[in-house]
């Protein structure tokens, strides 16, 4: 699990991580507070993808400049260094969608059945 939160990017996962504890937090102060803060761990995560998708999309340009002019772009780089970059960038998503199914969970337990 350390190395997954790693890898999806220490300042991201922390922040998502503080949504969780904060998930929790206002299950007990502020129960309305709970999707809400689910939702927008989605958002975050959804948020950290665009931004990894970028610093790949980066990488790989930076890697092409240098190299002289080929057809496509796996002629430069493999694909199991693009589908890696992609695998690493969806890594804060999926934790971002695991809050926002606890905070539903949450929100379903605390709400009163009539």
């Amino acid at each position: 699990m350390y190395k997954l939160f790693i890898e999806g990017g220490p300042v991201f996962m922390s922040l998502l991580t503080a949504l969780l504890v904060a998930i929790f937090f206002a299950a007990w102060k502020a129960p309305r507070w709970v999707k809400e803060i689910g939702s927008f761990a989605l958002v975050f995560g959804i948020f950290s993808l665009i931004l990894g998708l970028r610093q790949m999309f980066v990488a790989l340009q930076n890697v092409s400049s240098n190299l002289p002019e080929v057809n496509g772009l796996f002629d430069i780089v493999s694909p199991g260094l693009f589908f890696g970059g992609l695998k690493v960038a969806m890594i804060p998503v999926i934790y971002g969608i695991i809050i926002y199914l606890v905070s539903l969970i949450v929100r379903m337990i605390q709400k009163p059945r009539i």
